[in-house]
C-alpha cells in the first residue's frame, strides 16, 4: 500500500483500507483510489476529501463493485474527454 506516510486515509472507522493510492493532495482537496472493505464486501471507491479547518471531510465518493461496472464508466469517461 503506498499509502500518505504523514497520515492515513481518512476512511470512516468500519472502513477497512486494503490498498491505497493518492492521485493528488493540495492544501485543500485530496483525491485517492482506494481498495476497501466495508459491511462484508471489498470494492474500489474513489475518494474525494476537503480540507475544513484541520480535518479532512470527505465531499464525494465512486464506489466500483465490478469490472464491467468499470469498464462502462471508463468507456464513457474516455469517450468525453477525447470530445
Amino acid at each position: 500500500m503506498s499509502e500518505e506516510k504523514e497520515e492515513s486515509f481518512p476512511v470512516h472507522e468500519a472502513v477497512k483500507v486494503l490498498e491505497g493510492e493518492t492521485i493528488y493532495k493540495t492544501a485543500k482537496w485530496w483525491m485517492a483510489v482506494l481498495k476497501i472493505e466495508s459491511f462484508g464486501r471489498t470494492n474500489v471507491a474513489v475518494y474525494l476529501w476537503v480540507k475544513r479547518g484541520d480535518k479532512w471531510k470527505r465531499q464525494q465518493k465512486l464506489t466500483v463493485g465490478d469490472l464491467e461496472t468499470w469498464e462502462k464508466i471508463k468507456e464513457n469517461v474516455d469517450k468525453m474527454l477525447k470530445a
